[in-house]
């Protein structure tokens, strides 16, 4: 009989409560569909944004507030004491998904995902586009502006693009910050928007409709493996661009829900659609060029013409049922237990063999 595998779960974030309450959004999902005592032990790690640790027995709010909180170095040597077969990175701030893998790395301990630099390449979008662009893959023209390098007085429309433009900051997630601008009058409001969030902005050239979808490659015995695309609800006319409403909101108890699942904002593409082999072919040179491993996920932008145009990388999977690639993986015919325990098997077992 196959052992336990003893999984560590890492949550939370460092960053902010908006991205700690996310990433306990996911992990609980994960947590409660894939419980099994006789297949998982599962350990919880738990970061907050005044950088204490916890490790509670679960994720609810009667859970958190039983386990003691502690500084990093006493979370090291609790973590050093635990004999862990694979991790699962729960974490999507930009600290949570390049410092904190790193963090595994250095503990030696095998880890489901990609590594710290891949997370770090498709959280810049601009250096992420300029490598899917010379892998042949189509994106939109664009200029990266910093903060202090241009004011109210001076801002003006890269002189490369024409109107419309989206305006967004360069490492944010779930479309904070971002602005479609039809007309001159509302630029500047829309950059000053999207610094708020990044002291690095990218304005560029907007897509026509067409379509949005998303895309996952998933590594298989030596190959790539294209799933079945999710498309979002977009129109032209009242729906031109996904804003953060349309993927999150919160309930009546301030708690962060899903906005876009299992409603009419989104849905899986029939795998015999006609736009999907050339979205198929795009994220291969993607997931090459950013050197992914695992798994991948792009965003595309289909023009009226069919031709897919890169936006952004998301390369992480957080094994919710309401993860996007699991999702994906389910229309595929492969339900959530079983790309769970496989890719978690998969993982330990290649660390094992590295120490051979």
């Amino acid at each position: 009989m196959t052992s336990p595998l003893r999984v560590l779960h890492l949550v939370g974030s460092a960053t902010n409560q908006f991205y700690c309450d996310l990433s306990v959004l996911y992990a609980r999902g994960c947590i409660e569909a894939t419980a099994n005592p006789s297949r998982y032990t599962f350990l919880i790690a738990y970061i907050t944004p005044d950088h204490q640790w916890r490790f509670p027995a679960s994720l609810t709010p009667e859970g958190i507030a039983a386990a003691k909180a502690m500084p990093l170095a006493a979370a090291l040597q609790v973590l050093s004491q635990q004999p862990i077969d694979v991790a699962l990175p729960q974490m999507f701030c930009l600290a949570g998904m390049v410092e904190y893998r790193a963090l595994l790395q250095l503990l030696q301990i095998p880890y489901v995902g990609n590594a710290p630099t891949q997370m770090a390449l498709a959280a810049d979008k601009a250096k992420s586009k300029a490598l899917v662009a010379a892998a042949g893959v189509k994106v939109p023209a664009g200029e990266l502006l910093h903060k202090g390098k241009v004011s109210p007085e001076g801002w003006r429309l890269p002189l490369s693009i024409s109107l419309p433009v989206v305006v967004k900051p360069n490492r944010c997630d779930n479309s904070e910050g971002v602005t479609l601008v039809r007309q001159k009058e509302a630029y500047a409001a829309a950059l000053e928007a999207a610094f708020a969030y990044d002291d690095q902005v990218i304005v560029e050239e907007y897509i026509e409709l067409g379509r949005e979808v998303r895309c996952a490659m998933v590594a298989q015995q030596n190959e790539l493996i294209g799933l079945p695309l999710e498309e979002y609800s977009v129109a032209s006319s009242d729906r031109p661009i996904r804003t953060q409403a349309h993927k999150l909101k919160q309930n009546a108890n301030n708690e962060l829900i899903f906005a876009a699942k299992g409603n009419a904002q989104s849905w899986i593409v029939d795998a015999g659609d006609p736009d999907t082999e050339s979205v198929w072919e795009a994220a291969r040179r993607c997931h090459t060029a950013l050197g992914c491993r695992h798994y991948s996920l792009f965003d595309f932008r289909i023009d009226p013409n069919g031709q897919p145009w890169f936006i952004e990388a998301g390369l992480y999977c957080s094994f919710s049922p309401q993860s996007v690639i699991v999702a994906m993986m389910a229309a595929a015919g492969t339900p959530l237990s079983t790309f769970f325990e496989t890719i978690l098997r998969e993982v330990a077992a290649e660390s094992i063999d590295e120490t051979m």
